[in-house]
């Protein structure tokens, strides 16, 4: 290939994945990308990928059966499994290109993102993986709702889900979206429905099976696309790390700067609220919870984030060095640098043009593949989700009562997903020109203010009611959204105005204490019959959560 094709198909790739990216929350609209030629080398591997996926999709619906086969994969996955598909439906692409870019441009303080993602699961399996799996059948609704009230506890972490999974999904649908036609030179509304229409396919006819394998392949790719890179990088410095950093230090522009914290973050009040959100938000991701449905037992669910915090703590790893790489091989060569000095298509670029640095245009060709398999195993994990949360949460526990079929269920949830694949398809052509930075970002101070408050005091706390819950739950999900609309990241960067009416754009400092103190303030408020019933029902669900019994048919 070219390098002129190479620059003109690749200029604009990583860009999408960076929505996702809350660093970025003031950024600049995405604008409207131009179509682009073609990197068969891209196209060949993502065909392969999409036809590997598309067998397991085939292979899983056969053994797709029941409630427990579609939601939970019948309890049959094992904790290394779990835990590499935990993996894959996390790392996103912005996580990869956008971490890595970070690094890249601040050097050390790209790690705050990193660090903030990945110390979010000692959280996961101290407090949470053990008492999930015990308490749990299907998604974390079964869990607030244990010994609370059904009806009011299910249509709130409905609506956390929905919400959560709305916002995700919105970004990375327009990230897919742009990286395709930028990789094929498809129309923008055609790539959009590609995506939709495989991310459907998945999840309606392979349940969580398909999906789980999905994300396993796809992490598999990640993680051995991220290491070649990496390890082609520190061979040109004799596999020395430190060789690496002095090089970095020496040609960056900032020096020894890079290697000193607070160039991204420097206001400590935003540094705190962001981390809550990313620390407190992964234990309340709908996606990422419902993951530990589909292992046997509490040992299993204890593996299964054993094995995610490695993979994804070694994955952050490799973005550092590939973050350093860049710096050394590709900001010193005038063929990335545009005529400004910058790299060609921003920062962004910076792991996309090392992997042509290293490797040339075989590995660029995969790590751009990679890049669009990294999108669309997330995405079918948000919708997944999304579905159980309707077919479960609403339609067979609220409407139905719990008194819903099997076959009903299964075609609510089937009936789901195709509505949110239209969904997603319609809303990620309507935002294809709109800056969408802020949408993950919020949705991590959704899961940290709305759905994480109430699910830790529901196993922890024994005077936790329903009214506490709803209440508490609610207003930390109103204040979550309303704080990120009168931020800058929204009011300034969307709506255009001067200033914003809230200084930060992370909100989590304030909306988390916001659902704590109201959960907490209602419950101990609460005196009828009904609150001094659940209190009292709190030491069965203790023993369950602590020793399993009464849990062995929990996804069977």
């Amino acid at each position: 290939m070219k390098p002129a094709r190479i620059r003109r198909t690749l200029a604009l790739a990583a860009l999408p994945a960076l929505a996702a990216l809350p660093a970025l929350a003031a950024g600049p609209d995405l604008g409207q990308a131009q179509q682009q030629g073609t990197n068969l080398t891209a196209i060949a591997m993502f065909a392969g990928f999409v036809l590997v996926t598309l067998f397991i999709t085939y292979w899983a619906a056969k053994r797709t059966r029941s409630r427990a086969d579609f939601y939970a994969a019948g309890g049959a996955i094992t904790g290394f499994q779990n835990g590499l598909a935990i993996a894959g439906d996390y790392m996103s692409a912005a996580s990869f290109l956008g971490i890595s870019a970070l690094v890249y441009a601040s050097g050390y303080d790209g790690l705050i993102y990193s660090i903030g993602f990945l110390v979010g699961w000692p959280i996961i399996v101290t407090l949470m993986a053990e008492r999930l799996r015990n308490l749990g059948k299907y998604t974390f609704s079964d869990v607030v709702s244990y010994r609370l009230s059904q009806t009011p506890l299910r249509c709130l972490s409905a609506a956390g889900t929905l919400v959560v999974v709305a916002f995700y999904l919105i970004a990375q649908m327009v990230g897919a979206g742009q990286l395709i036609k930028l990789l094929f030179g498809l129309n923008y509304n055609v790539a959009v429905v590609l995506v939709g229409v495989l991310m459907v396919l998945y999840v309606t006819f392979g349940g969580m099976l398909a999906t789980t394998w999905v994300q396993i392949v796809k992490a598999t790719l990640l993680l051995g696309g991220a290491t070649l890179i990496a390890l082609l990088v520190l061979a040109q410095f004799g596999f020395s790390p430190v060789a690496l950093f002095a090089k970095a230090v020496e040609v960056h522009p900032k020096h020894a700067a890079i290697m000193l914290p607070g160039a991204i973050v420097a206001n400590p009040v935003e540094a705190i609220s962001l981390g809550l959100a990313l620390m407190f938000g992964t234990a309340g991701l709908p996606h990422i919870l419902m993951r530990f449905f589909t292992v046997a037992d509490a040992k299993e669910a204890r593996k299964s984030v054993f094995w995610a915090t490695t993979f994804i703590g070694y994955f952050y790893i490799l973005t550092f060095i590939i973050g350093f790489g860049a710096i050394t091989l590709v900001a010193t060569n005038g063929f990335y640098l545009d005529a400004a000095g910058g790299l060609r298509g921003g920062a962004n670029m910076a792991a996309v043009w090392l992997a042509h640095a290293v490797g040339g245009n075989l590995l660029l060709g995969f790590i751009s593949a990679v890049a669009f398999a990294t999108i669309l195993a997330v995405v079918s994990g948000l919708t997944l989700a999304g579905a159980s949360a309707v077919s479960h949460d609403l339609y067979a526990s609220v409407f139905r009562l719990g008194r819903a079929n099997e076959r009903d269920e299964i075609r609510v949830s089937k009936i789901t997903t195709l509505v949110l694949g239209v969904v997603a398809i319609v809303l990620g052509i309507a935002f294809e020109t709109q800056n969408i930075a802020f949408m993950v970002g919020l949705a991590f101070a959704i899961a940290a203010s709305a759905n994480f408050p109430v699910l830790f005091l529901s196993m922890f706390w024994r005077g936790l009611t329903t009214m506490g819950a709803v209440i508490g739950g609610w207003t930390g999900l109103v204040t979550a959204l309303v704080l990120t609309i009168m931020s800058p990241s929204i009011w300034v960067a969307v709506l255009h105005n001067p200033a914003p009416l809230f200084s930060y754009n992370a909100p989590a400092l304030f909306s988390m204490p916001v659902a704590f103190i109201g959960c907490w303030l209602f419950s101990i408020l609460d005196t009828s019959a009904r609150a001094r019933s659940e209190k009292a029902a709190f030491e069965a669900q203790y023993i369950r959560s602590q020793t399993g019994i009464g849990a062995e048919g929990a996804s069977h």
